[in-house]
């Protein structure tokens, strides 16, 4: 243990966090937001849904629906294959999964790596992420689930 730097960074100070692909881009969440990651499974559409909608599926009992995250984002639709993951994820006290197409590590990182979102035009939209995460091996979008999925927006989906 070296002393200045572990006295210096305390435990308030650490994310923990859910790495994923989509395209070949990484993204994260806040592991409290995650209940369970899981293979892919086809989904039963639903007459109507939204376009990130894929559908819904039987998770122990439970109906919830699957989104199509990298649609959410405004990139190309995710082809899910038998690599592709589910990451259920609790957003406004309903579950959800969100279609990604790998997992790729759970991180406890110092929260002063993220770093704020740079403003690109007026009309950047940018409020779906937190931050960027600099890491050695590339960038990673820090998304915020509760803010891209607020509460009308899961109440439509429920219903």
């Amino acid at each position: 243990m070296s002393g200045s730097q572990s006295s210096t960074v305390s435990a308030g100070s650490m994310l923990e966090i859910i790495a994923f692909k989509l395209h070949d881009q990484e993204f994260c969440v806040r592991t409290t937001t995650i209940r369970e990651i899981r293979g892919w499974g086809p989904a039963t559409p639903i007459p109507h849904a939204p376009a990130d909608v894929l559908g819904v599926m039987n998770l122990r009992g439970s109906v919830i629906p699957i989104i199509d995250l990298a649609n959410k984002l405004g990139m190309k639709s995710t082809e899910p294959n038998e690599r592709s993951a589910i990451v259920v994820a609790e957003v406004h006290g309903m579950a959800m999964g969100l279609v990604v197409d790998r997992v790729s590590d759970i991180l406890t990182i110092p929260e002063k790596l993220l770093q704020p979102v740079p403003e690109i035009s007026v009309a950047s939209d940018t409020r779906y992420a937190d931050g960027i995460i600099a890491q050695p091996t590339g960038m990673i979008c820090f998304l915020n689930l509760q803010c891209m999925f607020d509460s009308t927006t899961v109440n439509e989906i429920a219903a």
